[in-house]
């Protein structure tokens, strides 16, 4: 098993291109990862440590290729205590939810018992043409709590 399990949900791909950089940015400070686009609930181990990397589409929806694991969680109710998570947003503060999708994400899992390691990090991609950059500074503070 992987020391971090990353998740991203995206839309367009932004999402899983900065899963795929802090993953390697966590490879290189010596963790072992495992990369997850869009999985089922039954594909994640239900301790140790989940990096979720997610944006916001529509209304502050989360994307597509995440409704199913939200769904499952909802309706299997995992117990989660035994699992420790960061959380990466991406959207744009044009709309009126900013990053609507990791939020939600967020009170899901806090909801179902699992902690997070640090604060929300939420990048807005009108402010950051290229959201890994501040992913990048975000993830080096982050490994420092774990």
């Amino acid at each position: 098993m992987a020391d971090i399990t990353l998740i991203s949900g995206s839309t367009l791909g932004s999402a899983e291109y900065v899963a795929e950089h802090l993953a390697e940015k966590l490879e290189k400070a010596g963790f072992s990862t495992e990369t997850l686009h869009g999985p089922e609930l039954d594909e994640l181990p239900l301790f140790g440590r989940w990096l979720v990397v997610s944006s916001t589409h529509g209304a502050g929806e989360v994307p597509n290729n995440l409704q199913p694991l939200l769904e499952q969680i909802a309706n299997q109710q995992p117990d989660l205590s035994n699992m420790q998570f960061g959380a990466v947003g991406l959207g744009s503060s044009e709309y009126d939810i900013f990053c609507g999708a990791i939020k939600q994400i967020d009170n899901i899992l806090i909801a179902r018992g699992a902690t997070r390691i640090g604060s929300r990090f939420e990048i807005d991609v009108t402010e950051h043409e290229i959201p890994e950059d501040p992913a990048e500074e975000w993830v080096k503070n982050w490994i420092n709590l774990l």
